[in-house]
């Protein structure tokens, strides 16, 4: 499986700990051992973005967050959700018309 690493998020300099990485579009989904799930299929924006910030201040700290979404504007989002809080976007891909997203939670 191949990453690209990307440097920016919508013209955003990323932090050191908001690295961001971008899985070509694969038919195989990224396989990550997660600690927690979140499933927004099927909500639009903003609730996925809500739910996000609830279920990750559940999250201990260094926890990983799987994230499925259906709405295409999470593209755009959670990137921005990650940098904004200093959570680590670990990796993210589009697999059948659903968006997957690996988030590490910061450390307090």
């Amino acid at each position: 499986m191949r990453w690209l690493a990307r440097e920016v998020v919508a013209g955003l300099p990323l932090r050191d700990n908001a690295r961001l990485f971008v899985e070509p579009f694969m038919s195989e989904a990224l396989t990550l051992n997660h600690d927690d799930l979140l499933d927004a299929s099927g909500l639009n924006c903003p609730e996925p973005v809500m739910m996000l910030h609830n279920k990750v201040r559940d999250l201990s700290p260094g926890g990983l967050l799987k994230v499925i979404a259906t709405d295409p504007s999470t593209r755009r989002d959670i990137p921005k959700f990650c940098v904004f809080l200093g959570h680590e976007l670990i990796g993210q891909a589009e697999e059948d018309g659903s968006y997957l997203y690996w988030i590490r939670k910061k450390a307090d």
